[in-house]
């Protein structure tokens, strides 16, 4: 090798290494726009969207940002670099909110007590009364399910039945097919003449008393609650079901068009569906604080039962679950996402319950019949932590 040779390579290390840094630079700029949006979301919980309705954008994409975070950590690792400990640590600064969309038991699980409470949570989409799932047998599976989980405390969101119709009539067909037969129900709307959608809650208790809380004359959501008489104790079960964001036709199949990557007036669709986004977060914050305000002067334990139609990083959940226990985080494994629509699966539908009880056997039943999976899970009362 001669000294020309010699030299060039030098000289292409150099320019090598100078684009590394170069493109590392950019990198770390970006890392750090990562690390400041999922900063930003960490305080979605604490922060009324009715005050500052921005930051529940940031909430909702949390698991976004912990992605893009966790891409970074690899980036910065593959180099053996320091900076891969930048976003790492931000991100298990947030164990709190990982822990609500994750759990991993390495423990064995402890088994169940006897004399548990089977409580259910399902929002049942209608019973598939339009045929959304495009399948025949849809609501007799959805009404089969219910029937082989057998559940003492079944709350259901958007559930429908009507009054004539022997077809459709799924208040007399659920109370005929399972051991839940006291009922609280509390309809919304109507379908059409015959057809009315609510709320309800199905128990094999006796209901000692019933209440609503009614967040707005016009809306179709609505919050219920019954206290149920349990051996010797009361109880009181909400069925919650906060503000959905009510996309049309047209937003649904802009949606479709982008995960399909057809050509769409995107501009002016975009603007509509985040107007929708912006008036669910707000009239949500609105609800949530109704139903917390409830809660807490409830003078009986309870257990609360719905679909918030918000995630964990957000200020819905925050505030209804304050001084409670979420019956996922205490036994649930995996990931707890429970939405299944056309807009990202995230964790929605809840059961939350007072501190005299522990949960056992949470469990996310993966059956795709509504929009929504049905979650159960096992409560027990503590005799020795009276707290509520």
């Amino acid at each position: 090798m001669n000294s020309t040779e010699e030299n060039i390579i030098p000289i292409k290390e150099k320019t090598a290494r100078r684009g590394r840094n170069f493109f590392n630079g950019i990198m770390m700029f970006a890392n750090h726009i990562a690390v400041i949006a999922l900063l930003i979301s960490y305080f979605a919980p604490y922060v009324s969207p009715e005050n500052f309705w921005y930051i529940a954008f940031f909430g909702l994409a949390y698991p976004l940002f912990v992605l893009v975070n966790l891409l970074f950590v690899i980036y910065w690792g593959i180099q053996f670099k320091k900076q891969m400990l930048y976003s790492l640590l931000i991100i298990f600064g947030g164990w709190v909110h990982l822990q609500e969309y994750l759990q991993i038991n390495l423990t064995e699980k402890p088994d169940k007590p006897l004399n548990t409470i089977k409580v259910m949570s399902y929002n049942v989409r209608l019973f598939d009364l339009y045929k959304w799932s495009n399948k025949i047998n849809t609501r007799n599976n959805m009404l089969e399910l219910i029937k082989n989980e057998n559940p003492d405390i079944i709350c259901l969101q958007e559930f429908s039945s009507s009054d004539n119709s022997l077809q459709y009539n799924n208040l007399d067909t659920l109370i005929k097919i399972q051991k839940s037969k006291n009922t609280h129900i509390e309809y919304t709307g109507k379908v059409n003449k015959t057809n009315k959608y609510g709320v309800a809650i199905f128990t094999v208790y006796p209901i000692i008393s019933k209440g609503k809380i009614i967040f707005d004359k016009h809306s179709n959501n609505i919050c219920i609650y019954s206290d149920l008489l349990i051996n010797k104790d009361t109880v009181r079960v909400y069925n919650v079901h906060l503000q959905s964001i009510h996309l049309g036709y047209e937003d649904y199949k802009f949606v479709d068009d982008l995960m399909k990557n057809h050509e769409t007036e995107e501009l002016e669709k975009s603007k509509n569906i985040l107007k929708r986004i912006k008036r669910a977060f707000i009239k949500r914050s609105t609800q949530t604080e109704l139903v917390s305000e409830h809660i807490a002067k409830s003078p009986y334990p309870v257990i609360i039962c719905g679909d918030f139609n918000d995630p964990p990083v957000s200020y819905s959940y925050h505030t209804i679950s304050e001084n409670l226990k979420d019956a996922f985080i205490e036994s649930g494994e995996g990931l707890g996402r429970s939405y299944i629509g056309k807009f990202p699966s995230l964790r929605i539908d809840y059961i939350l319950h007072s501190k005299q009880f522990t949960a056992y056997d949470f469990l996310t039943i993966k059956k795709e019949l509504s929009d929504h999976f049905p979650i159960c899970c096992h409560l027990h009362k503590n005799l020795k932590n009276e707290i509520k």
